[in-house]
């Protein structure tokens, strides 16, 4: 591992843009400052870098012809958006589409011109500090290319964007330095979804991501994030937002499982009246490995948030949930929840949930709680006298323990890819739920 940072930090991103040289400094001087996350390390401390050691991922990416055949893995039917497309790291006009409306500015770091590349340095690394993970300072050290999306004042787009980081095997392990940053102005609405994917055969990529998100007052984000790939591709990644006074986060996540699967959320409430909504669903299955780090910062009064994770988990796969709330002395007023449930299908199946309040105010309402459960015996026999196979059954009753999280998506389309892939992981059948 030590090696690999090393030789990530010594080769300089291929293609990148010159205004993005002192970022890619600043990143090395970090990543060399840290340590790497052991076991003896608290917020790894069930989640181990051994699979990012197995491999030597120091291959670049190369581009990759535009095929029809690679839209099956991210089209999304009857779900209208601007979409753009990168395959291992590389932008393709070809699978991209869509018009934006006026208001909207989306430009990638490498085509940015001299005013966009200001605005772009002027938020870079704001909200996602490289101080807080060496993993953000690599992911700078080694960034070529990245999505810059600005939605001006006031303005409100009917159409989502989506931007697809899809990955395909070759013949050397590579990394891929995704990074997103997005500014909402005053007033601004706009929905957006990062689809992280890959083609059917077994990956041999480390996705090192980042996204930010700059919510400024009135503004409102629907978010996704989902992760689909091969289990095989190794992701660590992070989603970073800051809120303004009045601001709206309503954000979703999904990860089906991996090898290695780390994502860490963070939410600052930094203007009073933001709220944060913020949903996830993960699924493992054979000996995968999924772990959400989340934390929300509550900095100033009357903010709320309300936080919803739930997991199933089969076979020998474990999952990890952290989720923090920190309320700082300023905060009063604050109204915040967190809840955790997690679902056994198996005896080998393993789960660590650690949901967390720190809280330096007085005039608070604030709740968490966690349960780690298997399926009920009595609903299994309920469904099996009524004729429905035991594998179908237990597709059922797992299938509403997550349906309740599905079912608040806002965009039905969304919701409607969803369940069918989701039931097709466990089962191999896509019948079981409709």
């Amino acid at each position: 591992m030590a090696d690999y940072i090393e030789q990530a930090l010594q080769r300089p991103p291929a293609n990148a843009p010159r205004w993005l040289d002192l970022f890619h400094q600043q990143g090395r001087r970090s990543c060399r400052e840290k340590a790497l996350p052991t076991g003896k390390t608290e917020d790894w401390k069930y989640t181990s870098l051994r699979a990012l050691g197995q491999r030597d991922y120091a291959g670049q990416p190369a581009p990759v012809a535009a095929s029809g055949d690679l839209q099956r893995h991210y089209r999304i039917a009857d779900f209208s958006s601007h979409t753009l497309v990168f395959v291992n790291g590389h932008f393709s006009p070809a699978l991209s589409a869509g018009s934006l409306p006026a208001g909207v500015e989306l430009v990638r770091f490498g085509e940015a011109d001299a005013g966009q590349a200001e605005r772009i340095q002027n938020w870079l690394g704001k909200v996602a500090s490289r101080e807080q993970s060496v993993f953000t300072a690599l992911n700078e050290s080694g960034l070529a290319d990245g999505i810059y999306l600005r939605v001006t004042k006031n303005t409100r787009l009917e159409t989502p964007i989506q931007v697809i980081w899809l990955t395909t095997p070759q013949s050397e392990a590579f990394t891929v330095s995704q990074r997103l940053l997005l500014v909402m102005e005053p007033g601004s609405d706009a929905t957006v979804m990062e689809y992280f994917t890959s083609d059917a055969a077994e990956q041999n990529s480390f996705t090192n991501g980042i996204t930010e998100l700059v919510l400024e007052q009135n503004a409102r984000l629907r978010h996704y994030r989902l992760h689909a790939e091969q289990e095989q591709a190794l992701h660590i990644g992070g989603v970073h937002a800051s809120l303004e006074r009045d601001a709206n986060l309503d954000s979703f996540h999904l990860a089906v499982g991996g090898t290695l699967k780390r994502i860490d959320i963070t939410v600052n409430h930094n203007g009073p009246g933001a709220h944060c909504n913020l949903q996830g669903v993960y699924l493992l299955r054979n000996r995968q490995h999924v772990d959400y780090h989340t934390c929300i910062e509550h900095r100033v009064p009357r903010c709320t948030s309300d936080e919803v994770f739930r997991g199933i988990i089969g076979d020998a796969a474990r999952a990890v949930f952290n989720g923090r709330i920190h309320i700082h002395p300023d905060a009063q007023k604050t109204l915040a929840q967190l809840s955790n449930k997690n679902l056994l299908t198996s005896d080998a199946a393993e789960v660590d949930t650690k949901p967390e309040l720190e809280i330096y105010a007085d005039d608070v309402q604030c709740a968490h709680g966690a349960t780690v459960a298997q399926l009920d015996e009595t609903s299994l026999h309920y469904l099996r006298t009524r004729g429905i196979a035991a594998d179908e059954a237990k597709v059922m009753l797992s299938f509403g323990f997550i349906n309740e999280l599905l079912n608040r998506i806002p965009d039905a389309a969304v919701a409607a890819h969803l369940r069918p892939m989701l039931s097709q992981f466990f089962s191999g059948e896509q019948h079981f739920v409709r």
